[in-house]
């Protein structure tokens, strides 16, 4: 049984796989699903055996199985069945050729794009070349490696193919019927490859589930768009009159709701459509369930937008839980100067981490006239955009962006009134901050405790650390560039260390300086605990525990304190002293102005590194809160993938969030199992798909195409100044720091408060996000330990146990090779 039709009852799993046996379902319900046939999963069978290939796909690479598929012809009982089938379809119509294993399009697991498949082939030996073509595909490195990680062994799976008539689209895309309320529907111009493959961004329309109509509707630009060629398909830039025209009427739209919901009922659950639009007519292409299994979480589909994590990464390095995705949402209402613009989100969550909308903020300066400040003021926040990376604005006129941003004048001016309580605040808030978390201990109704107490606490934390940042934030953007003009790099980056001399203390060194104390015997346990038991490298995420929950946490920092920090501060301290001689002698006048300028920045990094400390305190009182929750409900950690609004449901008795539990764990899993994404993303980008691309950057996606190839030099932000080589130690996390040998380079993606106890150890170090005021720079410069930070490709081109060269003044990272002896720089 080499092929089967389309809708033959015995179109099943495992001999049809995945995709085509769902089309065998669309079609036997009537559906409008193109005429074809399958290639079933024996005739795959059969080549492969015939041939005398199994063992070599059981064990050989990837590689090695592409040459010997490519190199067999089709046995000819298999190509005659093939041929015959295809016949019945008329005179050698165009056909899509679609790969269908037996592990894909199943519950949890949609390994989408993971096999190949080609459109407009025509003619026989089109044909049996491009079957031959997507049974290969099985077997590249992409698809083993998506396996592997769902722990599919390699004798589990075949592969079927699915060929049906092209459909000479005019317009196509997806549905999704995953919203209780709502159905959503992406299309764009020409065949749908641009809109799963990323290409454009699409339209949005949203239409409500009960009545089928349209609530909303998003047109996008729509720049790229897939069309047939005599060779196959091709991306072709949309007509300048198609690209800002809505694809849908509103009535083809609600036309393709019904079927989505027709579908969903065939189902009984939640699907994910692909359609095509031709003279007006919808044809279904392919239809995936969305089970409770898995949420999917990409603010990036919400429009093309730039999104960098340059800045929040640091501080949110992990994929989120439902819970703090929910408090950091609250946490960015009150903390950033902009919020969402005419609906446009100014943070999101894609894949479950966190990043800033960069278009937000380039719409509201170009409609203030301030574009080129804008840019000033986030380079050295967020970090540079890639070159050949554009930001695209918000589809809003200037009128309606100023409009949109009207609101948020006088909470922010609110706020900035906070500036002058924040010494009475830091002075009480340890007290006030654990008096709740003993409240919530033992509280007997924890619904009515969030109200009166720990959420106007957590909303005080957030708000007092937005006060304490808003303090002439300019000083501490181009402080530094004055100085580096007046006295050169080096010297600007002393004098603007030593913010531990004299009585002050920055929060960030504070859990390393403590520990010092600690072993010199200066402090007791008990205090170290109270002042940074409360700190660690995940701190935002609720689900995380504080490190005072762990008995033998502080007995391992003490063990890990291998260098004293004292004499790098002491060094440091002689070498600002040094600096300032040297200014006062060549600038006398100005000198003063800048100490006291200088004295200024220091006081607003003290007060700011003070209110996100005691803000962390109070995300950990909200752990604890969510902690008894569990407790209390018996939900345990469930709660953890709840908001924290469906939290407080959960405790007046509703059990309607929990059904919503399997579904979020499931996402958070998956979209801990891949890579760290890119620091920058342009437009719609799919999590899953990246990863399983051997090809992606680490660095940037671009959905647009524009930016260049990726640089094989590492240069970024100068952190702190100075030259040094040495050997490189590539670290993941912050608990792979014992293999930080004393003098090595450090080299990773990120660093934040968790890290600090390294940096005595280091001798440099660099990192792939960051920038002048990020923690890595900070810090090392108050160590007096050259860094170079926010390179977004060190840890991609440097190997563990390199030797490099780092130039902290100078913003570069130089290999250096030993070849035969023979010492090359690359």
């Amino acid at each position: 049984m080499n092929t089967l039709a389309l809708a033959d009852p015995k179109a099943e799993l495992d001999i049809v796989g995945g995709k085509g046996a769902s089309l065998a379902r669309l079609a036997r319900a009537g559906l409008p699903v193109p005429a074809g046939f399958h290639v079933t999963t024996g005739a795959y069978r059969a080549f492969v055996t015939g041939h005398g290939l199994r063992d070599a796909v059981l064990t050989g690479d990837a590689e090695q199985i592409q040459a010997l598929f490519a190199a067999r012809e089709l046995p000819p009982e298999i190509a005659g069945d093939i041929l015959a089938a295809y016949a019945e379809l008329g005179d050698e119509p165009a056909v899509a050729v679609r790969s269908s294993a037996t592990a894909e399009d199943l519950p949890g697991m949609s390994f989408a794009g993971q096999q190949d498949s080609y459109l407009n082939i025509r003619g026989s030996t089109q044909l049996l070349d491009a079957v031959r073509r997507c049974w290969a595909s099985l077997w590249t490195d992409r698809a083993i490696a998506y396996r592997d990680r769902h722990g599919i062994a390699r004798d589990e799976v075949a592969i079927a193919v699915v060929v049906q008539e092209l459909v000479p689209a005019d317009a196509a895309g997806v549905l999704f019927t995953e919203d209780r309320d709502r159905l959503t529907i992406n299309a764009a111009w020409g065949l749908g490859e641009a809109v799963v493959g990323g290409l454009v961004t699409p339209d949005t329309i949203t239409l409500d589930r009960a009545g089928r109509t349209v609530v909303d509707e998003t047109i996008a630009s729509k720049t790229v768009m897939t069309v047939r060629t005599p060779e196959g398909t091709r991306e072709d830039p949309v007509p300048p009159g198609l690209r800002d025209e809505p694809v849908l009427t509103w009535a083809q739209a609600e036309q393709l709701a019904e079927l989505g919901m027709t579908i969903e009922e065939l189902y009984d659950r939640p699907m994910d459509v692909e359609w095509a639009l031709h003279d007006g007519r919808p044809h279904i292409l392919q239809a995936r369930p969305i089970t409770g299994t898995r949420e999917e979480w990409n603010d990036s589909l919400k429009g093309d937008y730039l999104w960098s994590n340059g800045n929040l990464g640091e501080a949110i390095p992990s994929v989120m839980t439902p819970c703090t995705w929910s408090l950091v949402q609250a946490f960015i209402a009150e903390i950033m100067v902009t919020g969402d613009l005419g609906g446009h989100p100014m943070c999101g969550n894609i894949g479950g981490r966190v990043y800033m909308n960069m278009s937000v903020n380039a719409s509201l300066g170009k409609a203030l006239g301030i574009t080129k400040k804008i840019e000033a003021t986030q380079e050295p926040i967020y970090g540079r955009v890639p070159e050949g990376v554009e930001t695209p604005l918000l589809p809003m006129t200037r009128w309606q962006t100023l409009r949109a941003a009207r609101p948020m004048l006088g909470g922010r001016r609110e706020i900035q009134k906070l500036v002058e309580h924040i010494p009475a605040y830091i002075a009480d808030a340890e007290r006030r901050t654990e008096e709740i978390r003993a409240a919530i201990a033992v509280s007997d109704d924890l619904a009515a405790l969030w109200e009166s107490d720990v959420e106007p606490r957590f909303t005080q934390c957030n708000r007092m650390l937005a006060a304490a940042a808003r303090q002439d934030a300019g000083s501490l953007i181009y402080l530094g560039a004055q100085l580096a003009e007046l006295v050169g790099e080096a010297d600007a980056t002393v004098l603007m260390s030593g913010i531990q001399s004299g009585e002050g203390r920055l929060e960030s060194l504070g859990p390393l300086l403590g520990l010092a104390r600690l072993k010199r015997g200066e402090m007791t346990r008990d205090e170290y605990v109270r002042a940074y038991g409360h700190r660690c490298p995940d701190e935002f995420e609720i689900s995380v525990a504080r490190p005072v929950e762990d008995p033998a946490w502080l007995d391992d920092q003490l063990a890990g304190l291998t260098v004293d920090p004292s004499e790098l501060l002491d060094r440091q301290i002689e070498a600002s002293e040094a600096a300032w001689r040297r200014f006062r002698e060549r600038h006398p006048r100005k000198a003063e102005k800048f100490r006291r300028r200088i004295d200024r920045w220091e006081a607003i990094v003290r007060s700011r590194e003070e209110t996100r400390s005691e803000m962390m305190r109070g995300f950990w009182m909200v752990r604890d809160f969510v902690v008894r929750a569990g407790e209390v409900t018996g939900h345990g950690d469930d709660l953890f993938f709840l908001t924290m609004d469906e939290i407080i449901d959960v405790l007046r008795g509703s059990g309607r969030p929990l059904t919503r539990v399997a579904g979020r764990r499931a996402a958070y899993e998956l979209y801990r199992s891949l890579p760290p994404y890119p620091g920058i993303i342009r437009g719609r980008f799919e999590p899953e798909r990246w990863a399983a691309d051997p090809g992606r950057r680490g660095d940037v996606f671009d959905a647009a195409a524009t930016v260049v190839p990726p640089s094989q030099s590492i240069s970024g932000f100068p952190g702190a100044s100075g030259v040094v080589e040495g050997t490189a130690r590539v670290l993941t996390s912050v608990a792979d720091g014992d293999r930080l040998g004393e003098g090595e380079i450090l080299v990773t993606t990120v660093t934040n408060v968790g890290w600090t106890l390294l940096f005595p150890r280091a001798a440099a170090v660099v990192t792939d996000v960051g920038a002048p005021l990020s923690h890595a720079a900070i810090v090392a410069r108050e160590l007096g330990i050259p860094a170079v930070v926010g390179t977004r490709n060190a840890t991609m081109l440097l190997r563990d146990g390199d030797r490099i060269r780092v130039d902290g003044s100078a913003g570069t990272v130089e290999v250096i090779r030993e070849r035969a002896g023979e010492l090359v720089m690359s």
